[in-house]
């Protein structure tokens, strides 16, 4: 791995240790680096045997990578925005000797459809930006405020896009922050993505949920699962045993 390491980093980049089938993942934390709901939402998906996945607004291709480590599906599609970001989630799959299972793909969420066609995934992830263009003053420019803020894409535009490159019954998986949970619904049910599954995440057992995770159905029926919630931390620093399963396997 060291001579690998030398040949793919950039000034400012680092390598990590994904924890994960021996997977690394090269980041740049002057960017944005993945957190705990891109490894939740690797966790939560479902991608089965032979089925194919597209996550919309990859980022550095984390939650690729650990699908194509986690699932039995047979390829895994990143579609990211900003070239520079896209150019170093290639460097991580090439560093991990993907080529053949897993791609990167620099595009626009909202021409989703004209880059892969329409109905032409199993699975469509996502883990968007969470704040809206006009919560706080930000940078447009940042890299972290278009990872943080919907400056390039909103909520409508990742579910409506998600809808249409997903095939029918083909599953849309996302995870987000509970203060628009109403909204994100709204969205699924408006472009006819069912809401089938949701968990809450609460940081610890005492306090108020931070994030959620949904799956929904590309013209599915009207039935939502409530499944209990998930409890990061036992104590502080001290992970619950359910969380150390679903990080570390």
């Amino acid at each position: 791995m060291s001579k690998d390491f030398e040949t793919v980093l950039r000034k400012g980049e680092r390598l990590d240790d994904l924890q994960c089938k021996g997977l690394f993942i090269i980041q740049n934390p002057s960017w944005f680096c993945f957190g705990m709901d891109a490894v939740l939402l690797s966790s939560f998906a479902v991608v089965k045997e032979g089925q194919n996945c597209l996550d919309l607004g990859c980022g550095n291709g984390v939650i690729p990578l650990l699908l194509s480590a986690k699932t039995d599906g047979v390829s895994f599609t990143g579609l990211e925005l900003q070239e520079d970001v896209a150019e170093m989630a290639q460097r991580s799959v090439c560093l991990n000797h993907l080529e053949q299972k897993v791609s990167i793909v620099q595009g626009d969420i909202k021409g989703a459809t004209s880059i892969f066609g329409a109905a032409s995934f199993d699975v469509v992830t996502c883990n968007p930006p969470y704040l809206t263009s006009g919560h706080g003053l930000v940078n447009q420019a940042d890299h972290k405020a278009i990872a943080r803020h919907e400056l390039a894409c909103s909520l409508t535009d990742v579910v409506s896009n998600a809808a249409k490159v997903l095939k029918p019954g083909g599953r849309f998986f996302i995870v987000h922050r509970p203060f628009r949970l109403a909204e994100l619904i709204h969205i699924m049910v408006e472009n006819r993505v069912e809401p089938k599954r949701m968990r809450l995440v609460h940081p610890y057992r005492d306090k108020e949920p931070n994030m959620v995770l949904i799956e929904g159905v590309r013209g599915g029926r009207a039935h939502m699962t409530v499944e209990p919630p998930l409890i990061i931390y036992e104590k502080e620093q001290v992970y619950t045993e359910e969380l150390r399963r679903w990080y570390y396997n």
